[in-house]
């Protein structure tokens, strides 16, 4: 028989290895992590996939509208924010507008224009690593929802797809009259030029 000391002993051991076991666990989560994070079309059909089994769930289930409406919404906002700028011009325009009524001198665009001499780079709000990490996370969480009846709340769907499609084309549209406004593509198409190399 063990003593209870023993026992203590064993129980406060198992607690000290706790910390070690999550420091492991998170270094080879961060290891698979930089493992797939080279294959970028790769990564996307893997989280097509996953969206794709997501979307069949609630179909042939027949119920969290919710969790789906959620994981839409939530979806929307990352692709907005990839698609926006990190410096917004229109708060550019402002600061600028504001220092020329101070007296201070001409402060360049973070976008690059036509006007430019130098090829600046689109920088994202969101970058293509955390766009397509945040969605995987949100499509593998949603998914594991639905397993769970406390998220089958009863709802309406039409109407959840119907106010969806309404934002989905509002923001959008709000997206591509800001585009216009500020000229910028978010994608880089065309011809780059490599130092130190020929033009292709």
């Amino acid at each position: 028989m063990m003593s209870s000391s023993e026992a203590t002993g064993e129980t406060s051991g198992s607690l000290q290895n706790i910390p070690a076991t999550y420091a492991r666990i998170k270094r080879q989560y961060q290891q698979l992590l930089d493992r797939v994070t080279p294959h970028v079309l790769y990564r996307w059909i893997g989280t097509t996939v996953t969206v794709a089994l997501f979307e069949l769930r609630i179909v042939y289930a027949q119920g969290w509208y919710i969790v789906c409406y959620a994981h839409a919404i939530y979806l929307l906002n990352l692709l907005l924010a990839f698609l926006q700028p990190k410096f917004d011009p229109s708060l550019q325009d402002d600061l600028m507008a504001d220092e020329l009524e101070g007296g201070e001198g001409d402060i360049p665009s973070p976008l690059p224009s036509s006007r430019d001499d130098e090829f600046r780079p689109f920088v994202r709000r969101l970058p293509e690593w955390q766009f397509w990490l945040s969605t995987t996370r949100a499509t593998l969480i949603s998914f594991f929802m639905t397993f769970s009846t406390v998220f089958d709340v009863p709802v309406y769907w039409p109407i959840l797809v119907m106010y969806f499609c309404v934002l989905f084309v509002l923001t959008m549209r709000r997206q591509l009259q800001h585009m216009i406004k500020y000229r910028y593509i978010p994608f880089d198409w065309g011809r780059k030029t490599r130092y130190g190399g020929s033009q292709k």
